[in-house]
């Protein structure tokens, strides 16, 4: 950051350029391109692949509102297909029923720390020629079998807000593609529209992510193994310790989980077992209590009941667990948890 500081380049300067090359390295593809934010990412991402009015894009119902959002925002029709119980992700078995003439990309999402069934998701938008956008925001790192979040779609977006696997000090996102000229046109539409000064071939918008943010996230990016490790190594210690009848989270066959969040299953009144755990001192979070078919923006597309997303938006908690959290921590936790869990 002094190093920013000294030469004064703010916007675009060197750092960005030497982010991307790391980051394209550590996801295993050719082209990296940083944004502000890993909505603008999402945002991005459609409008590279010229998605926008009488479109259909296939999301989860269940995830932060950043994917749907997106895909209103470009002029196109979310269409929400509903999550497999187990692991909150997408639920490949419904997908091909919701693909229509009008559809055009699917976008799953890498929720809590892990990778839907994506070769799956995949076989399905090559039968029907459509794009696949991984949202892997909360799942920097992770990988399937073998591949890691965000290298195994057309194009994979993250964030990088401070409490994401990897964060910066503010917002920040980046996308990443095999596709040179995806690549290319990303460059062009983050940067109004210009390849060169001065030169507008598209109607693009401001969408550079901060030299100063890429500046932390070039100090912080050699240490994010590590991290990654510590959170796993946490998240075994809560699965060992966890009392019934509260369920652990569940890891897919074939996946190293990132554990962006530690998401169980509360059975009864979740909200009543949060506020006696708070009394308790140990704080928690409801990712997601509302599912976004059921939020008010989304109303007036009158889309179906997902039951199994309602069904976890009534029963999710996430507990804390970050890499600088001690072991201690998380046994004060198993303690306060397995009190509830006995209590009437």
């Amino acid at each position: 950051m002094g190093r920013v500081l000294a030469h004064g380049r703010f916007i675009m300067g060197p750092e960005v350029e030497e982010l991307e090359a790391a980051l394209a390295s550590f996801v295993g593809v050719p082209h990296a391109v940083t944004v502000k934010s890993g909505t603008m990412a999402l945002e991005l991402a459609l409008r590279a692949l010229d998605i926008g009015a009488g479109d259909e894009v296939i999301t989860t119902p269940f995830s932060w509102i950043s994917a749907a959002e997106a895909i209103m925002l470009v002029g196109a029709r979310p269409v929400f297909v509903d999550i497999e119980p187990s692991t909150f992700l997408l639920d490949v078995g419904l997908l091909e029923e919701a693909i229509t003439p009008n559809t055009k990309a699917i976008v799953p999402v890498s929720l809590f720390g892990q990778l839907p069934e994506l070769e799956a998701i995949n076989a399905i938008a090559d039968r029907h020629g459509l794009a696949v956008i991984e949202d892997g925001a909360q799942s920097f790192g992770a990988s399937r079998h073998g591949q890691r979040s965000c290298s195994m779609t057309t194009i994979g977006v993250t964030s990088f807000f401070p409490t994401k696997p990897l964060g910066c000090y503010g917002d920040g996102g980046a996308l990443f593609t095999r596709d040179a000229a995806l690549a290319r046109k990303l460059r062009i539409l983050r940067d109004h529209g210009a390849e060169t000064r001065g030169e507008y071939l598209v109607i693009g918008t401001n969408g550079r992510l901060d030299t100063l943010q890429a500046a932390v996230l070039l100090a912080k990016l050699p240490h994010l193994e590590e991290d990654l490790n510590l959170r796993r190594l946490l998240a075994a210690s809560y699965t060992h310790g966890l009392p019934e009848p509260l369920t652990a989270p569940f890891t897919l066959p074939g996946n190293v989980h990132v554990f962006g969040q530690y998401t169980i299953r509360v059975v009864g009144d979740r909200d009543t077992f949060a506020l006696r755990l708070r009394e308790a001192g140990v704080e928690s979070t409801v990712y997601y209590a509302t599912p976004l078919h059921l939020q008010p923006v989304f109303r007036a597309l009158a889309a179906r009941r997902q039951p199994q997303a309602e069904n976890a938006a009534a029963a999710v908690l996430s507990l804390p667990l970050y890499p600088a959290m001690a072991e201690e921590q998380v046994h004060v936790t198993l303690r306060a948890l397995a009190l509830l869990a006995v209590t009437p």
